[in-house]
């Protein structure tokens, strides 16, 4: 396992472009492999998650050509999917998992899927239930858990309510739905990332939205229509700029520009919380691409004041707030998260991960079972120390970047980890920082 050691900055200078947006990535590439003809994915996310899911549908039959970071995607349509000899593998992916899951439920054959270690404690329930109502023959371990498997099956639509806000729940169904007899629509109770719709269109399906409620017609219906190839450029992840936005932020003399970055509506909540937090940040050269936002961001130095974050921002930030937790000591008034639960079934138990990390580098922490209280500057400055990312990107990189203000130069055990979203990411850092 590679360790990194991040030095002390004095500013963050110039210019970063974040690697392919992992969730639209995720989504073009399963569309892709069941749309007619060859599609062309550009600026494709490098991320190991990603990849991830183009192994899963070339074992499916998909064909795929990997050059940089351009994919060309040659689908077999929705209904030419074969099945695999072997068990699908999503890794530390729970996108992969859950929306591929969707998916299979309403193929003509028995396929498994599972992961690593950390992807086998995730729960799956979620998913699993809403499919079932829908016709899916599901199996897990515990009921819960991967392994996966999943036996032919024929669905029919359903009207779900989702209990909890999720992209991820929400998208397993509208997959399941595009291979179900009659009307799928999903109602949610709140606003998540809306991707899945935007791609479902871009594909050539009609998404109707009403209100908090999206539905498609399925296949299986008189309505049934088919995916189309599409030559098509992916955004760069706001979720690695928010890594870069924080950086820049606690140094008074940073000038950093983050350019290309996707601005969906549904996943621009973090840069709110940033602006209220008192962040000098700009959005510049705004422009629209396959129905996705997309602009650059000018992030200068400034003094953060701090805040709360809770209730219904919770799921519009959730993969950001490792980032705002290790913040926290950089700011006047501390962070606190509230409402977090969620974090304790992610890639790791981040609320744990966060407050063991920054204790180890001086931070006074209050740890709750939905979340954590952390201390502002009054508290001290942080000192460098050993980080243990518990093999989960966003830990690694939060603490990285928190590294950059520390006294004393700090060590990221098995930093790799990084590369689940972003591989590049300590290169980018260090030739942004100015020391």
């Amino acid at each position: 396992m590679k360790k990194q050691t991040i030095h002390p900055a004095k500013y963050l200078t110039g210019g970063v472009e974040p690697p392919g947006d992992k969730s639209i990535s995720h989504r073009y590439a399963m569309l892709a492999a069941l749309a007619e003809g060859t599609s062309e994915l550009r600026h494709f996310a490098a991320s190991a998650d990603c990849h991830s899911t183009l192994d899963c549908m070339k074992s499916l039959g998909a064909e795929i050509k990997i050059d940089k970071d351009t994919v060309r995607v040659t689908g077999r349509g929705a209904e030419g999917l074969k099945s695999s000899w072997r068990q699908l593998d999503a890794g530390n992916s729970g996108t992969t998992i859950r929306l591929l899951t969707g998916i299979l439920a309403g193929q003509n054959f028995t396929t498994k899927i599972s992961g690593d270690a950390s992807l086998q404690k995730r729960p799956m329930g979620r998913v699993v239930s809403p499919l079932r109502q829908m016709g899916a023959d599901i199996r897990a371990r515990e009921d819960n858990f991967a392994p996966l498997e999943l036996r032919a099956a024929k669905l029919r639509g359903i009207h779900y309510k989702m209990p909890m806000a999720s992209a991820q729940v929400k998208s397993a169904v509208l997959l399941a739905g595009l291979f179900a007899e009659g009307v799928t629509s999903v109602t949610e109770p709140a606003l998540t990332r809306d991707h899945t719709e935007l791609a479902l269109e871009e594909f050539g399906i009609t998404v109707e939205k009403n209100g908090s409620s999206i539905q498609i017609q399925g296949a299986g219906g008189s309505g049934g229509e088919k995916l189309q190839a599409r030559s098509i450029d992916v955004p760069g992840d706001i979720s690695s700029a928010v890594f870069f936005i924080a950086a820049a932020s606690m140094f008074p003399d940073s000038n950093l520009l983050i350019h290309n970055v996707g601005l969906n509506p549904t996943r621009t909540a973090i840069l709110d919380v940033f602006a209220s937090m008192g962040a000098a940040l700009q959005v510049v050269s705004l422009r629209s691409a396959h129905g996705e936002v997309v602009g650059d961001l000018s992030v200068k130095g400034t003094s953060l004041k701090g805040g709360i974050i809770e209730k219904e921002q919770i799921p519009l930030v959730i993969d950001e707030l490792p980032m705002l937790a290790a913040l926290g000591p950089y700011t006047e008034e501390g962070i606190e998260i509230r409402d977090a639960k969620e974090l304790r079934v992610k890639e790791s138990d981040r609320i744990a991960a966060l407050v063991e990390n920054l204790r180890r580098m001086g931070a006074t922490v209050d740890e709750r079972p939905d979340g954590l209280r952390v201390e502002g500057r009054k508290a001290g400055r942080l000192r460098g120390a050993e980080i243990d990312p518990h093999a989960d990107h966003r830990i690694a990189m939060a603490f990285a970047v928190a590294a950059l203000a520390a006294e004393g130069a700090t060590t990221i055990r098995d930093a790799d980890c990084a590369g689940v979203s972003y591989p590049n990411f300590y290169n980018d850092l260090d030739r942004v920082a100015e020391r």
